[in-house]
């Protein structure tokens, strides 16, 4: 082969795998632009006191009317503006609709908005930050862990006539951005933090569609791997009802009689919805719900149609066919469509005609077209009524039944029902299962004349691998939290109730709640029924540190449930079994009638394999160490996890320290004194060679430790001059001359182990030094100042993990803030090991310590849904409220004066606390109130501040 030859071969190599790459490429995004999207997630408000899906769905399925008479609460002069007489200026011929009566409501601090700047804000906006933070929640997701993802926010919003009157001139800063629909979608990335597209849309009616479509366009293209999808309709002014009785299009009696004879105009209403959508290959792979699937979905215009507002039946069959085609699916794989409906003599006949042309040609026998309408329960919700449908739709698959159209009872004689197999659903039915999943579509017209179409499909199923056993494992704890006292009542409330109600599995509900934002209020609630005991307090700053236990603090079956429960902490204590060569297992958790778990061999190294096993499981499960206090053999364990020693290099050091302790001569004795070191050390003169301070445990709590007859002479002379003594149980005379003759091998031992700087405070700086260790084994234990070296790296939680709560008493006597600190023993004698364990984390967390409850159930996929934070709103109304709501007092009546006005992206994380009260096993702990400023910090004298 010539050079040239072999030239055009290599590059006709290069071309083919290029070639191969450029089609790989294209599959891929072939693959990609038709992936279905799932729906992890789904919030709403409609009418009737719909807040959430299930209320939304109850509502169509006990068949309920949710139209009602105009708000009282807006400025409208609901008397002025009917007259029956449609040409009459500055009136309508309807009175009713179907409103969100409380949609003045909001929680500004909840949001970070101040009052004003909420009072200046249009009510869709706040209704979009409510329902969004809620469709996180559902899916189980924190949204605050989204911060600078690249989420993306698609909302239609139609309606812009609020503060279309004159507003107080301290609001007017706020209107810029309160008014604005495209802040809409923005004011919710710009509160949450995400830096993904954020589109507000408006296409009048098929708003909330065109935006899933947007927001299913941009999952698809990778401009976002999260996206919230939906609208938002409130009318702050009757404008809509006044405009269109001009149109003559109103219902009289403001009910849409969506496809029925009866029809007669459409009912105006409100709404809000948002669904939280992400690729099925995503959603999967991050363990997230998957409620239903995007099959399909298409959007289209009328073009020059027959009128620029009238619907056109050739543009809809369009957007029909093009939706189907990009689902993959023919007409007769959909069993049911959710109509447009909007009760009009014009446009119903044109959509059924359309949906007859399309889904009703060629279908399998028995199997017609179900077509339904939510609009005839709520009214036309204009820019939520697409996102209704689906929620509604949604609903129906997952419960499998086709709820009935109200008002239709008798179908629209301007529709030729013959021309396809098309049904009316004027009575409910069951939806059964058949060889392919349920399959519905949703279909929204606007005024503009854009039309959209969606094809949802249910869930596929899920792998159905076994579920971890719960029942003889620990029970799972249900932390809740909130920004202020009274929200996090209601949520203990609600949650209790929910359990209740709802045969939910109590490890599922744990899971779901693991997921939730954490806020400084917090309660954990414990136990395995619904009546669980509340474990309450504040988060305040301030680390949290670990004490190890020294040798006397065994006791046989220490660990042992621990071990059956907890895999991490099984995994560690087998490890170390393994190095030590111990049979620890058997040492441990067998019966000891012969006490040979107190022989200091054996003692110092069951110790040390429970408290690093211990310290193990408390970091698996998020805990922030940031100090360790080891107490004698402890030391050994603290330096361990700081980094100082390698765990091979521990237990040669733990083995050995006890291994020759043990083989000294037994005898002696120790004996702990309520003296101070100072008064001890005097009465020690001429006893060196016999007596030593073992350990200053605080300013009047000492050990010493030697020859048993000088000690115990020791001891008779304090009881004479009335000072508390107590007798240690220990078979040695441990930091004591007794020791002396066991130094120079442990010297050998320690000389061989490598020794580095410790990555955690609270150990001596000598720690890195082999000779420490040496002395550690004869020199007094300074466990006083082992505490204050962690006091001053901000230690303010004290976690003892050991067999019982001996040190953390002691840090209590040490401490001089005690009482406004935690200190928690992971275990205690007579107790269930997992009950103990879980309070003590409790205890942390509540205090403010990070505790990643999730990991507790990492192997639990399933979600229930459990109820969502309750908002604790305030009235924010302009039109005659403002005054009022500017200078409303607080519940308890104290006066207020306006708050600092400058908006933020969230609510500011307060330094201190108002209050410290803890709430341990039902009783309160108080403890001292920090003092507060409140003139400057602004909080107008709220004890409910919020936190994030």
């Amino acid at each position: 082969m010539t050079g040239t030859e072999e030239k055009l071969v290599g590059y006709l190599k290069k071309v083919t795998a290029e070639l191969h790459e450029t089609r790989r490429r294209l599959r891929r995004a072939e693959s990609a632009s038709h992936e279905p999207i799932a729906v992890i997630g789904m919030a709403c408000r409609y009418p009737g006191g719909v807040r959430s899906p299930e209320d939304l769905w109850r509502l169509v399925l006990e068949e309920r009317d949710a139209v009602s008479g105009f708000p009282t609460n807006r400025g409208w002069d609901v008397d002025g503006i009917y007259h029956p007489d449609p040409d009459r200026p500055g009136t309508c011929y309807a009175r009713h609709g179907g409103f969100l009566h409380d949609a003045a409501l909001f929680d500004p601090e909840f949001f970070g908005v101040s009052p004003r700047e909420a009072l200046a804000m249009d009510p869709q906006q706040r209704l979009l930050l409510e329902t969004s933070w809620e469709a996180f929640e559902r899916a189980g997701i924190d949204p605050t862990s989204l911060r600078g993802s690249d989420t993306g926010v698609f909302t239609g919003v139609v309606h812009h006539d609020y503060a279309t009157q004159q507003v107080p001139e301290s609001v007017e800063p706020y209107l810029v951005t309160g008014l604005s629909g495209g802040v809409a979608s923005g004011r919710i990335s710009y509160t949450l933090g995400f830096e993904g597209p954020a589109v507000t849309l408006d296409t009048a009616c098929s708003s909330s569609l065109v935006a899933l479509h947007a927001a299913a366009q941009a999952l698809r293209a990778g401009e976002c791997g999260l996206a919230l999808a939906g609208g938002v309709t409130v009318m702050a002014t009757p404008r809509a009802f006044l405009s269109f009785s001009r149109q003559r299009g109103l219902s009289p009696d403001g009910r849409c009689k969506a496809f029925g004879a009866g029809a007669d105009g459409t009912g105006w209403a409100e709404g809000a919805g948002m669904l939280l959508v992400e690729r099925l290959s995503d959603a999967r792979r991050n363990n997230h719900p998957v409620l239903a699937l995007l099959r399909g979905v298409a959007v289209n215009q009328d073009g020059a149609s027959n009128g620029l507002s009238a619907p056109n039946g050739p543009s809809q069959q369009r957007v029909i066919r093009k939706a189907l085609a990009h689902a993959g699916l023919s007409a007769r794989d959909v069993d049911v469509v959710e109509g447009h409906g909007t009760g009009t003599r014009l446009g119903d006949p044109i959509e059924a005609q359309a949906l007859l042309a399309t889904y009703g040609q060629e279908r399998d026998p028995g199997r017609p077209l179900r077509l339904g309408s939510m609009k005839s329960n709520v009214g036309h919700t204009q820019a939520a009524a697409g996102v209704g449908g689906v929620i509604k739709m949604v609903e129906a698959m997952r419960h499998g039944i086709m709820p009935r159209t109200l008002h239709a009872e008798e179908p629209s004689p301007h529709v030729d029902w013959s021309a396809g197999a098309v049904e009316l659903l004027t009575e409910r039915r069951d939806w059964p299962r058949t060889d392919r999943p349920r399959r519905a579509a949703v279909s929204s017209f606007g005024i503009s004349g854009t039309n959209a179409h969606v094809i949802l499909e249910e869930a596929p199923a899920e792998d159905t691998a076994p579920r971890p056993d719960t029942a003889a494992a620990a029970p799972v704890p249900w932390p809740l939290s909130a920004r202020d006292p009274r929200a996090l009542h209601e949520r203990i409330s609600a949650l209790r109730a929910y359990a209740g109600d709802v045969p939910a599995d109590p490890a599922d509900v744990g899971a779901s709640l693991a997921r939730r934002a954490v806020f400084r209020h917090r309660a954990v609630l414990l136990g395995a029924t619904a009546d669980r005991t509340v474990v309450s307090g504040v988060a305040t700053p301030g680390a949290t540190a670990v004490l190890f236990s020294g040798q006397g603090s065994q006791r046989p079956g220490m660990g042992q449930e621990l071990y059956e429960t907890y895999p991490e902490f099984a995994r560690s204590f087998d490890e170390i079994a393994e190095l030590t060569g111990m049979p620890l297992k058997n040492l441990v958790f067998a019966a000891d009638p012969e006490g040979r778990l107190d022989l200091t061999g054996n003692a110092q190294v069951a110790l040390f394999a429970v408290e690093v096993s211990l310290f193990r499981l408390v970091r698996s499960l998020g805990v922030d160490v940031a100090a360790v206090v080891g107490h004698s053999v402890g030391e050994v364990a603290a330096a361990h996890v700081a980094g100082v020693l390698t765990l091979a290099d521990a237990c040669r050091l733990v083995e050995a320290r006890g291994r020759l302790m043990q083989q000294l001569p037994p005898g002696g004795a120790m004996v702990a004194v309520e003296r101070s070191e100072a008064e001890v050390t005097a009465e020690l003169d001429g006893l060196a060679d016999r007596v030593a301070i073992a350990a200053v445990n605080g300013p009047a709590s000492v050990v010493v430790s030697g020859e048993e007859d000088a000690v115990l002479a020791l001891r008779e002379s304090w009881r004479a001059r009335g000072l508390r003594t107590t007798r240690l149980k220990v078979s040695h005379a441990f930091h004591s001359p007794l020791m002396d003759p066991m130094l120079e091998e442990f010297r050998d031992v320690v000389a061989g182990l490598e020794l580095r700087e410790p990555t955690l405070a609270g150990l001596p700086a000598e720690v890195v030094d082999p000779e420490h260790w040496v002395r550690h084994v004869r020199r007094p234990v300074r466990f006083a100042e082992a505490v204050a070296r962690a006091r001053a790296h901000g230690a303010v939680r004290w976690l003892e993990v050991g067999p019982g709560g001996v040190l953390s008493a002691l840090a209590q006597k040490i401490v001089p803030e005690a009482d406004d600190q935690v200190f928690a023993a992971a275990l205690r004698t007579g107790r269930p090991e997992a009950e103990s364990f879980l309070t003590a984390l409790a205890r942390l967390h509540v205090d403010g310590g990070t505790v990643d409850w999730s990991r507790l159930t990492e192997d639990r996929p399933t979600l229930t849904d459990i109820p969502t934070y309750p908002f604790q709103p305030r009235e924010a109304a302009l039109d005659g409220a403002a005054r009022a709501v500017v200078g409303r007092c607080p519940p308890d009546g104290r006066p207020r004066r306006p708050p600092d006005e400058t908006p933020s992206p969230g609510p500011p994380i307060h330094p201190r606390p108002h209050d410290r009260t803890h709430r341990t096993a039902g009783k309160p702990h108080h403890r001292t109130t920090a003092r507060h400023d409140h003139h400057s910090c602004g909080c107008e004298g709220r004890t409910n501040h919020a936190d994030r």
